[in-house]
């Protein structure tokens, strides 16, 4: 599926939010490859760290994640997404601040950095909450991706190199630090359908396939950038119904 690049300008991100195992992590990486958008993965995890001056092992601990797969894929304009993010922590000689602190500080970070992405524009950004800190923005599509438990078993297992009883625990694992992040973090629960544009089931279709309907919903969505907010929902343009609403009744019940 060709991308109509003018008719996408106007939009400035796409936020994916995924179930550990769905491939969710991949469809990123191609969505961005077809678009010629920046991913935005784990070059953020590593430019936080070093705004923070912590290594990145330690910054895991407060992160909702580890992405999937080490991708090599350092954003080379990351550094021009972030300009004045004061570097937190004590002053050279001190004792070092409390973990605590230093947490909210990695958190605080990483709101900016996915803030100021998403101002410069054509970023796709996975996961850390981008959905809920770009809510509301029409020139953003929100997505989650998800598959069934067994699914995502099976794709663990063959891409991390894990028997099937390993990659169970893992997903669940995943699951759980993830639900922990979004409620401690942002108060949210992710499976909420209506934090979302368009929620894809990788049940059946394939990757390529999500990402083509990503592509289609961002063309759909840029279109309707200028609608007025009254105009838009599922009441938009529809005529009263023709006959009076009535329950349906089954053939042969009074």
């Amino acid at each position: 599926m060709d991308v109509n690049q003018q008719a996408i300008a106007a939009m400035r991100a796409i936020t994916i939010s995924r179930e550990y195992g769905s491939g969710g992590g991949e469809i990123a990486a191609r969505l961005a490859r077809r678009l010629g958008w920046r991913l935005i993965d784990h070059a953020v995890i590593e430019q936080t760290a070093r705004e923070l001056e912590v290594y990145e092992t330690e910054v895991e601990k407060h992160d909702e994640e580890y992405v999937e797969s080490a991708l090599s894929r350092i954003l080379s304009g990351i550094q021009n997404l972030v300009t004045s993010i004061p570097t937190p922590g004590a002053p050279p000689g001190s004792a070092s601040p409390p973990l605590a602190a230093e947490t909210r500080a990695y958190q605080d970070t990483i709101r900016q950095i996915i803030t100021a992405a998403a101002n410069t524009g054509h970023v796709v950004i996975v996961g850390r909450g981008g959905l809920v800190l770009l809510a509301g923005k029409r020139d953003v599509l929100h997505i989650r991706v998800v598959a069934p438990l067994e699914l995502r078993v099976v794709y663990v297992a063959r891409r991390e190199g894990l028997d099937l009883d390993a990659a169970r625990r893992r997903v669940q694992a995943k699951d759980r630090a993830r639900t922990r992040y979004m409620q401690t973090q942002y108060d949210s629960q992710h499976e909420d359908p209506h934090l979302y544009d368009l929620v894809i089931d990788i049940a059946v279709l394939d990757l390529d396939s999500a990402v083509d309907l990503i592509c289609l919903a961002l063309e759909r969505k840029a279109s309707r950038l200028s609608v007025p907010v009254e105009d838009l929902g599922p009441a938009a343009g529809l005529t009263p119904y023709p006959g009076k609403p009535a329950d349906f009744r089954a053939p042969g019940k009074s």
